[in-house]
C-alpha cells in the first residue's frame, strides 16, 4: 500500500507558502526574553507552559530541515510568539521558516529583530538576512549582509560555505543589472474565473491560446483530501476555454485525469489533444493522456527509460512529438536536476536518454522545460547561468544540434525568488506563469505576460495633444522600448466535417515535407468537435493529407516562406464518402511552369492515391487536368491533358491496373474560382480525380 506521506507534490518541487501576519506596531524592546519562569509573572505560568509545548512541537518539525515541515512549524511558532514576541531564537526560527515560504520579505522583520535582541543568536543570521533582503530586491543591503557573513568565517568555514555565498554575491550583481535594464512587458492576472484564494500554478496552453489547463490545491478536488506533509489540498488539474477573448468558468475534469492524490499539469500539445501530467508515484513520474472526444483517457506512465526511481519533474515534446525533453535528478547529470532528451525510433520505442550537456545544464538545478512549437526555442528554469536569485527562466535556440548561450528572460519576468514553468503562446507574444503578487486573489495566481512592442506616445483624447508625462498602468514595466519578434510559426487549424451531414469526423492528418518527401508529424481531429490544430515552422512547403475510414482522402498545400513570422490559417476540411461521381482535388501534385513532367514534391500525394486504390481494388477513377484562362483554349486543353496523362502513367508504373484509370484534359472550361486574380487562377490550376465506379 502506498505511503501517503511519501507522495511528493508538484507544488513542493519549488515552493511552499503560508500567510504570516506582522505586528501592527514594532515592539521597541531590545531585551531578549527567555522562555523560563524567571522572565514571567506567576500568573503567566499556565500560558508559558502552553507556549513551551508549542515551541517543542515547532522545534521537532524545524529540526527535520525540510521546506514543507518549516510551514507546519510556523503554525506552532506563531502561537508561542503570541505569548513572547521578544525571544531572539524564536524570532530567528520564524524568520528562517518564512524564507522558505512565499512571504520571504516578511522574514526581514523577524530576522532583524532576532539580531537586535541577540547579535549572536546564530552564526548564519547575516546570511539569512542577506537572503531576505535579496528576495525583497534590497540588493545593496543583501550585499552588505553577505559580506559581513563572509568576514566572520574561519578558513575551514570559508572552504565549506564560501562558494555558496560568492554565488549569492554574483546573483546580486546580476540582479542589479537586470533591474536597471528591465524588459518591457505587461503582466495581467487571468481573473477570478481562473484564480481563487487557493494556489493556482503550472499553466499549460494550446498554440492559439483558446484552451488552458492548470494545477490547483483548492476545495473540490477528488475526495477533498489534505496532504499531511503541508496540510494543503491534494493537487488536481483544471481546465478553461476562452470565449470571445475571455476565460470561461473553470472546469474540473474529474477521473481518470485526477485522482485522490497529487495530479499536476506538465505539458499540453499545441492542438490540446495530448497532455503530460506529473504524479507523485515512484518518487515522481510523468504520464501521458489523450483527449478522446470530450474525455481524457487513463494516463499512462512513460515507463523506462524516461521514468526511474528518481524524480522526473517536467517534460515537453518537440514539435513533431518524436523527441521528449524532460527533467530528472538521476545520478549521471551535471547537478541536482538536469534536462535530458529522448527520441523515438521508427517503431515508436524510446531510445536512451541523452543529457543536453553543459551548454544547458549546470552544477545546480534545472527544474522546468518547455519546447516552443517552433521546434527550436527551449525555455527552462535554472539556478545556474546568470541567475538573479533562485531559479530564473532562460531560453536557448538550437541550430544544427548546437544550443545557443542561455539568455535570461529578464526582470520583471524573473525575480530574486524561484521562477519557472513558463508556457509561451504559439505567437510568442504571450507567456503564462504563476506568481505571488499583492494584487492576487490568493496564495499564487496565474498571470499572462505580454511582450510589448515599441512604446508609443500617449495623446490626450480631448485636446489631441501629446501628454508631457506617460501614464504607466499597474503591472507594466517602464523599460525602454524593445523590438518584439513574433515566432516564425504558422498555425493551421479548422474542423474536419462530413461533406454532406456536416457531422464532425475523427480523421488522421499527415504533415509531409514536400521537398524532402519525409513525414513531419501526424495528428488527428477531435471526434466530438472535428477540431484540429497543427503548428508549422516556417521555411517549408507542406503537404497536408487528411483521411478517415469510409471517406476519400483530401489534401491541402501550405507553402510558408522563411521568416514569415506568426500567422494563423483557418481551413475547414469536408471529407467526401466513397461514392460514384465524387471529385477530389490533388493539391500536392506539382508541375513546372508550362510543363507536364511531375516534380519530386508530388510523390507523397501520389503515394496516398496509390494506397487508396490498393485499399479499394474495385475503385475506378478519372484523372483530370485543369488550367487557368491564360493562353488559348487549344493550348490549355493539351497542357491539361498531358498533365493528367503523366499522373496516370505514374500510377500504372507503380502497380495500378490501367483498366481502372482514365484521364482527361479540361483546360479552363471548369473553373472553381475567378480568373481575374492571382489567387483565383492558382486555384483553377489543379489536378483532380473523380470516382467512376466502385
Amino acid at each position: 500500500m502506498m505511503e501517503i506521506t511519501n507522495i511528493p507534490s508538484f507544488r513542493n518541487i519549488v515552493l511552499i507558502s503560508t500567510f504570516f501576519i506582522l505586528p501592527l506596531f514594532s515592539n521597541a524592546q531590545n531585551t531578549n526574553v527567555e522562555f523560563n519562569k524567571k522572565s514571567f509573572l506567576k500568573e503567566d505560568f499556565p500560558r508559558l507552559k502552553e507556549a513551551l509545548a508549542e515551541l517543542d512541537k515547532g522545534d521537532k518539525l524545524f529540526e527535520m530541515d525540510t521546506r514543507a515541515l518549516y510551514l507546519q512549524a510556523l503554525a506552532h511558532y506563531n502561537l508561542a510568539n503570541d505569548f513572547n514576541p521578544n525571544n531572539a531564537l524564536l524570532n530567528y526560527k520564524i524568520g528562517k521558516c518564512l524564507l522558505y515560504s512565499l512571504q520571504k520579505s516578511t522574514a526581514i522583520y523577524f530576522l532583524d529583530k532576532a539580531q537586535r535582541l541577540n547579535p549572536n543568536v546564530s552564526r548564519d543570521i547575516d546570511l539569512l538576512l542577506g537572503n531576505a533582503y535579496h528576495f525583497n530586491l534590497d540588493i545593496d543591503k543583501a550585499i552588505e549582509k553577505y559580506r559581513k557573513y563572509m568576514s566572520g568565517l574561519n578558513a575551514e568555514e570559508t572552504k565549506k560555505f564560501g562558494k555558496e555565498v560568492n554565488k549569492k554575491l554574483e546573483e546580486c550583481k546580476v540582479a542589479k543589472d537586470l533591474i536597471e535594464h528591465p524588459v518591457r512587458v505587461r503582466i495581467d492576472n487571468l481573473g477570478s474565473k481562473i484564480n481563487t484564494r487557493f494556489p493556482e500554478y503550472n499553466p499549460v496552453i494550446n498554440a492559439d491560446e483558446t484552451y488552458l489547463m492548470f494545477t490547483s490545491s483548492r476545495e473540490g478536488t477528488v475526495d477533498n483530501g489534505l496532504d499531511p506533509m503541508d496540510l494543503y489540498y491534494y493537487e488536481d488539474i483544471y481546465t478553461s476555454l476562452k470565449n470571445v477573448g475571455s476565460w470561461m468558468e473553470t472546469q474540473h475534469p474529474g477521473k481518470p485525469l485526477n485522482t485522490e492524490y497529487h495530479d499536476a499539469t506538465v505539458w499540453l500539445s499545441p492542438d490540446a489533444q495530448k497532455l503530460i501530467i506529473y504524479r507523485g508515484d515512484n518518487g515522481g513520474d510523468l504520464l501521458e493522456s489523450q483527449l478522446k472526444g470530450e474525455d481524457w483517457s487513463e494516463p499512462i506512465p512513460f515507463g523506462k527509460p524516461i521514468n526511474t526511481k528518481y524524480h522526473e519533474a517536467s517534460a515537453s515534446y518537440s514539435s513533431d512529438q518524436n523527441t521528449l525533453y524532460f527533467v530528472s535528478d538521476r545520478p549521471d547529470g551535471y547537478g541536482g536536476h538536469d534536462i535530458y532528451s529522448c527520441t523515438k525510433d521508427k517503431k515508436g520505442k524510446w531510445g536512451e536518454p541523452r543529457n543536453l550537456g553543459s551548454d544547458i545544464n549546470t552544477e545546480y538545478d534545472e527544474l522546468s522545460v518547455f519546447m516552443h512549437p517552433d521546434g527550436k526555442t527551449l525555455y527552462f528554469s535554472s539556478e545556474g547561468h546568470n541567475t538573479m536569485g533562485g531559479l530564473d527562466i532562460f531560453k536557448s535556440i538550437v541550430e544544427n544540434g548546437k544550443w545557443s548561450k542561455p539568455e535570461n528572460m529578464g526582470y520583471p519576468i524573473n525575480t530574486t525568488d524561484d521562477d519557472g514553468f513558463l508556457t509561451i503562446s504559439g505567437s510568442g507574444i504571450h507567456a503564462y506563469y504563476a506568481s505571488f503578487k499583492p494584487d492576487g486573489f490568493g496564495e499564487k495566481d496565474i498571470y499572462m505576460i505580454t511582450f510589448l512592442g515599441e512604446e508609443k506616445p500617449i495623446f490626450d483624447a480631448n485636446e489631441d495633444n501629446l501628454l508631457s508625462s506617460t501614464i504607466i498602468p499597474f503591472g507594466v514595466s517602464t523599460a525602454p522600448a524593445i523590438e518584439v519578434k513574433t515566432s516564425e510559426l504558422t498555425i493551421l487549424k479548422g474542423v474536419v466535417l462530413d461533406d454532406v451531414t456536416r457531422d464532425p469526423i475523427e480523421a488522421s492528418i499527415d504533415i509531409i515535407d514536400n521537398v524532402k518527401n519525409i513525414p513531419v508529424t501526424t495528428t488527428s481531429s477531435n471526434k466530438a468537435s472535428g477540431k484540429y490544430l497543427v503548428p508549422l515552422p516556417s521555411g517549408l512547403n507542406y503537404g497536408i493529407n487528411v483521411h478517415a475510414e469510409g471517406y476519400l482522402f483530401q489534401s491541402e498545400n501550405v507553402d510558408i516562406p522563411p521568416a514569415k513570422g506568426y500567422q494563423e490559417i483557418v481551413r475547414d476540411i469536408y471529407l467526401k464518402k466513397v461514392e460514384i461521381g465524387k471529385k477530389i482535388i490533388l493539391r500536392n501534385i506539382f508541375f513546372d511552369f508550362d510543363r507536364f513532367t511531375l516534380r519530386p514534391e508530388s510523390q507523397a500525394e501520389l503515394t496516398r492515391l496509390i494506397d487508396l486504390l490498393k485499399e479499394m481494388p474495385k475503385l475506378k477513377i478519372e484523372i483530370s487536368g485543369h488550367t487557368d484562362s491564360y493562353g488559348s483554349a487549344v493550348y490549355n486543353q493539351k497542357l491539361s491533358e498531358n498533365r493528367a496523362k503523366a499522373v496516370v502513367e505514374y500510377l500504372i508504373a507503380h502497380g495500378i491496373d490501367s483498366k481502372r484509370l482514365t484521364y482527361m484534359g479540361y483546360g479552363f472550361t471548369q473553373p472553381i474560382a475567378t480568373n481575374k486574380t492571382d489567387e483565383g487562377r492558382q486555384l483553377n490550376r489543379r489536378t483532380e480525380f473523380k470516382i467512376m465506379a466502385k
